[in-house]
């Protein structure tokens, strides 16, 4: 999440990042304690990039490698360093993999 610059963002904003619904940000709050947003008087949750950083990791652990709930908050909880340098370093790898394809189409169109 390199590329975040505002120091807090809603939750629409955060499901609309990592294209996930918010109900499922909602649910995963409540399953998972590292999930701490700050909330306003009327209740909105405000997240920072340390939690949406929390949230792409708990997908990449769920959704990625199909952990249960289970078995992705005992990752965390044993290795959470480990989880948080193999989900860094997969997602640096796709960005790569997106920039040599865009490389590769550009060649392609050039002939």
């Amino acid at each position: 999440m390199d590329s975040l610059e505002k120091k807090y963002y809603k939750i629409s904003e955060v499901a609309e990042l990592l294209n996930i619904p918010a109900s499922t940000l909602r649910f995963w709050e409540k399953n998972f304690t590292i999930i701490k947003p700050k909330r306003n008087a009327h209740g909105t949750r405000f997240y920072t990039s340390a939690d949406i950083d929390k949230i792409a990791m708990i997908h990449y652990l769920v959704k990625e490698r199909g952990l249960k709930l289970e078995a992705a908050q005992e990752q965390i909880r044993t290795n959470p360093h480990g989880i948080e340098m193999r989900h860094h370093t997969i997602e640096r790898l796709k960005q790569m993999r997106a920039q040599i394809q865009e490389l590769l189409d550009a060649l392609h169109s050039m002939r």
